[in-house]
């Protein structure tokens, strides 16, 4: 394949970026300059190149605007359970479990696994970050210890195997001859291990920084951080009532029961299944009607003012939390050749896909050993999920772990299930800021590029183990 001069600029975006992270600076001005020079070379015009900066960052916002909407809609509801002192009540029983730090890292852990595996974490994290994120703070675990408990359980070791949903696993084997299912069953083994050392050396590089069980330790995390982070509007007037008991109890029950349907349709016949994506939609519907429900029963003659303001409030807060992701996450889609199409304004069939070019150029340059394949195959997978995705690219990792695999003697679905989880645990996403996990770090009030840095080296350790792992036993 011919690389074009933007082909090779993209790829310099790229390694700028990441670049700047590791320097913890702001990458907005990098992603902004290189898509402009990026859509330049790719057009030889100018103005295009200065439309395509606009272009870019619609795309992200479109794609990314599911996202931003249930991080405003939950902080709305988190608000509204406030506002009636709801939320002290709500999270009483599990500060009986959640007893310090240490015990609250794990417990963080187990239950957005199994959250995550039934629901996908995008849906699932709103829950956990409302309801179990302060409580854990409270216990003496920090907020950044929080958020990687999180993304990492979530967004790292539930979705690169998508073993419920089989979404993940069946994109992999949608354009080979593979068997969707051995890969489900290998990437679920090499998720697990992965995500067992990536959190078990995220604990340990955290575990100084856990403090003793007090109330002092939440009230210093709602007062404290990056002003950019914090919830507009805090002065919020409370409201204590015969009803705050109701909802405490209301609130965490009908999520729960949503829960609940999703395991019984998932494993029976019984009831309909929840179509794929309906999930976060579900939930954000839900969490309006509770909004709708608290603010009538705290006070029925202010409803329509209160549900504005908690509203428009929870969307300010989406907004200063998307704000820098979205020009970032626009230089990425760039690289993919449906969105790209967005950005351009042509046709999809002949839009650009620099990332995927990129990456399968590059599977010329990997050795016929099984050793350098699989970590290639790795690699490449981490790679593509740079779009923030770590889907799109899986058909091609799929195809790709097809046709290098038989001249090594290697299984196909093991190349494949390597570059499964090598693309999810990146683009899905633990190591780019500007995928899902913008949520958690909005919840947990901390910066999504001090996640990304302090995920790096657990991850990167977690897949390389679980990729050893492969080779060995698989």
């Amino acid at each position: 394949m011919d690389l074009s001069i933007a082909h090779w600029l993209y790829l310099a975006g790229i390694c700028l970026i990441i670049v700047t992270m590791i320097f913890r600076q702001n990458v907005v001005v990098p992603a902004l300059i290189m898509s402009f020079v990026v859509a330049w070379a790719y057009s030889n015009s100018i103005l295009d190149g200065i439309h395509s900066i606009f272009n870019a960052s619609l795309t992200a916002a479109t794609e990314l605007f599911d996202i931003f909407l249930i991080i405003a809609i939950m902080t709305a509801l988190l608000r509204s359970i406030k506002s009636i002192g709801a939320d002290q009540q709500m999270v009483m029983p599990f500060q009986k479990v959640m007893k310090n730090g240490h015990l609250s890292f794990w417990i963080l852990v187990v239950v957005t696994y199994f959250l995550s595996l039934f629901f996908w974490p995008a849906p699932s994290v709103p829950l956990i970050g409302a309801l179990l994120i302060p409580v854990a703070i409270k216990a003496g675990l920090s907020p950044i210890g929080a958020a990687i408990a999180i993304s990492l359980a979530g967004h790292g070791m539930a979705l690169s195997s998508d073993f419920i949903l089989k979404v993940a696993p069946g994109l992999t084997a949608s354009s080979s001859s593979l068997d969707a299912n051995v890969i489900g069953e290998q990437t679920l083994i090499l998720s697990l291990i992965a995500g067992s050392v990536s959190l078990t050396f995220a604990y340990f590089l955290i575990r100084k920084s856990i403090k003793k069980p007090t109330e002092k330790n939440l009230t210093d995390w709602e007062n404290s951080g990056d002003v950019d982070m914090k919830i507009s509007g805090e002065n919020l007037e409370v409201k204590e009532g015969r009803f705050s008991t109701l909802f405490s109890f209301l609130v965490p029950s009908v999520f729960l029961v949503i829960v609940t349907y999703v395991v019984v349709a998932t494993f029976s016949d019984f009831i309909p299944s929840i179509e794929d994506g309906a999930g976060a939609s579900l939930v954000g519907g839900t969490a309006i009607i509770l909004i709708l429900m608290i603010s009538t029963f705290r006070n029925y003659s202010k409803t329509l003012q209160e549900v504005s303001d908690h509203i428009v409030n929870g969307f300010v807060f989406a907004f200063k939390v998307m704000g820098l992701v979205i020009p970032v996450a626009g230089f990425f889609f760039i690289g993919s050749g449906e969105l790209s199409a967005q950005v351009f304004r042509t046709d999809p069939d002949n839009a650009p896909s620099f990332l995927f070019d990129l990456v399968e150029a590059s599977q010329a340059a990997i050795p016929e050993n099984a050793f350098i394949t699989a970590f290639g195959i790795l690699i490449l997978g981490m790679i593509s999920g740079f779009d923030g995705s770590g889907f799109s690219a899986l058909p091609l990792i799929g195809s790709l772990s097809e046709a290098l695999a038989a001249s090594i003697g290697m299984d196909p679905a093991t190349l494949a299930s390597i570059g499964q989880i090598g693309a999810i645990w990146v683009g899905g996403g633990t190591l780019v800021a500007w995928s899902p996990i913008i949520a958690i770090a909005g919840f947990a009030k901390i910066s999504v590029l001090e996640l990304v840095r302090k995920s790096f080296l657990p991850v990167i350790t977690g897949l390389i183990v679980a990729t050893v792992f492969a080779l060995l036993f698989f």
